[in-house]
């Protein structure tokens, strides 16, 4: 024991030293890319079909018949989804997979890139790792969906949303003009900050000067088509509000069942009651959002920090729009990643509360939900129990991830001798740690026609 003691400590310490290299982290980043792009091509299940088969669907469309759904159709998109599904037409039809598989990766390098200070910031090498998990455990569909472009971006924008709010928020509005899911992101910087009013701006300047193109390019009222178009389908299978009624199917109750909508391109369940509460998830939805924003208001107004309430409330919107959904397709649980890594990101800058309670949910569902998708689909749409159980787990852990989340927003410790952040830090101070390059680039408050806020109480302690 004695003898082997010295070496044991060398071995660990040498793992440590490997484990946090940044130069490990970023292998493991590439390796890992690689490795989803695989499955995407080759595993079973066609996890790229949407891909493969309905964007490059629409892309020819354009591209040889001049047909562009959003400008000359309605479509279930938001209109600048058009850009990276067009990019992947880069290289030809031929190439479309492997130029949006690499398309995917590199957002996702810049993301990590920013997350990690490009090698700078040794603090966050863990928070890095925890995003290449979560990739690994939620599988090929991390990658192969149009959300794979909205995730990278919107983790850009939460990362730069306290320090440069206006250009962060551009970088978050134009995510949510490919996927809505990043404006929940959007409403909790305008709770948690100070600068919600050039957030506010910045969010409605960038969304007119995206409906001015799209109008000038012939869109008219389909620009705003993606709303519409979401409102009268039924529940998709995976949705947790869907559960009740496969387990009826399971059960073999008459009228329950599972079938495929050919309009919307989804499995969907049928039974009784569905419409009504297929009527109902979209109200329900939006109490569910009031509720938890008047939340984030209380807890703003009651003077807690930005550090405190703005990765909590994140996650909490972030979660209600996946557990209160009727949709649920797999790929949303690439949302919760964004809110993780800015609360372990602000914890590993020493601010914050610990956040490793929902990091750890998180890779949980992640990996339930490549259980369920793409490689034993089949199974769920024969409403196998053994497969019905997993899904059931997984929706019941959604609401877990709520409750812990919403409980973080409601019992953020009240700090009234503060505004921002915490011991005594700006709030501008609090990102600098969060994103280190942050440090280099001048707070557009520090312009000298622009002058600051009075504030009743120093920033800095005595």
């Amino acid at each position: 024991m004695t003898a082997t003691a010295p070496l044991r400590s060398r071995v660990a310490s040498a793992t440590r030293t490997v484990a946090t290299s940044s130069v490990t982290v970023w292998v493991a980043f590439i390796a890992v890319h690689l490795w989803l792009g695989l499955l995407n091509l080759y595993a079973p299940g066609l996890p790229l079909g949407d891909v493969t088969i309905v964007y490059k669907f629409w892309m020819d469309q354009a591209i040889v018949a001049h047909f562009w759904v959003g400008i000359d159709s309605v479509w279930v998109y938001p209109i600048v989804a058009l850009v990276p599904m067009l990019a992947a037409y880069a290289f030809g039809p031929d190439l479309y997979a492997s130029t949006w598989l690499s398309m995917v990766m590199i957002l996702n390098a810049v993301a990590f890139g920013f997350l990690t200070g490009w090698g700078r910031s040794r603090e966050r090498i863990g928070v890095a790792w925890w995003w290449v998990a979560f990739l690994v455990l939620l599988g090929p569909i991390a990658l192969g969906r149009i959300d794979s472009v909205t995730v990278p971006l919107a983790v850009i924008g939460v990362l730069l949303i306290a320090r440069r709010p206006a250009v962060a928020t551009v970088v978050l509005t134009v995510a949510t003009w490919i996927k809505v899911w990043p404006a929940a992101l959007i409403g909790a910087a305008m709770i948690a900050l100070r600068g919600r009013l050039r957030i506010v701006a910045a969010a409605l300047l960038s969304s007119a000067f995206i409906m001015i193109i799209a109008v000038t390019l012939g869109s008219g009222g389909n620009v705003l088509s993606f709303i519409t178009q979401q409102t009268g389908r039924g529940l998709q299978i995976e949705a947790p509000v869907s559960t009740f009624w496969l387990w009826q199917a399971a059960a073999g109750v008459p009228g329950a069942f599972v079938y495929y909508d050919q309009q919307i391109l989804t499995f969907q369940v049928s039974g009784a009651g569905v419409d009504v509460a297929s009527a109902l998830m979209t109200p329900l939805l939006l109490v569910a959002i009031a509720v938890i924003a008047l939340l984030g208001v209380r807890a703003t107004r009651a003077g807690v920090a930005a550090a405190d309430l703005l990765p909590s409330l994140s996650l909490a919107l972030v979660t209600a729009l996946i557990a209160f959904n009727k949709v649920g397709s797999p790929q949303f649980i690439s949302w919760l990643a964004v809110p993780v890594v800015l609360g372990l990101a602000t914890r590993a800058a020493g601010f914050g509360r610990s956040f490793r309670t929902p990091a750890i949910m998180v890779l949980v569902i992640a990996a339930l939900t490549q259980f369920v998708y793409p490689y034993l689909y089949t199974a769920l749409l024969l409403v196998q129990v053994p497969m019905l159980i997993v899904l059931t787990g997984r929706n019941a852990m959604l609401f877990v991830l709520l409750g812990w989340a919403i409980w973080a927003v409601a019992s953020a410790p009240r700090t009234p001798e503060l505004h921002y952040g915490g011991d005594g830090e700006s709030e501008e101070g609090w990102l600098g740690s969060v994103w280190p390059l942050a440090r280099d680039i001048p707070a557009l408050d520090d312009h000298p026609a622009h002058i600051p806020e009075p504030t009743p109480v120093p920033l800095q302690k005595e």
